[in-house]
């Protein structure tokens, strides 16, 4: 998800989104950690999409 994407959804929005992505990688993490994933790439999108969203959600409750 881009950060422009982000912008346009509200405060509730990414923090739901947030916890989506929160629970994902948690998931994912722990299936690496069983049996490997067969792109450990995702886990690090995942990481930098949610850090993204956090960044926009910190901009946006600033600006309040």
């Amino acid at each position: 998800m881009k950060a422009t994407d982000i912008r346009n959804l509200s405060i509730e929005e990414i923090q739901t989104k947030i916890g989506e992505e929160q629970d994902n990688l948690d998931s994912l993490r722990l299936t690496n950690a069983v049996t490997p994933i067969g792109n450990p790439i995702e886990i690090r999108q995942l990481r930098r999409t949610i850090a993204r969203m956090s960044t926009v959600l910190n901009e946006k409750q600033s600006q309040q």
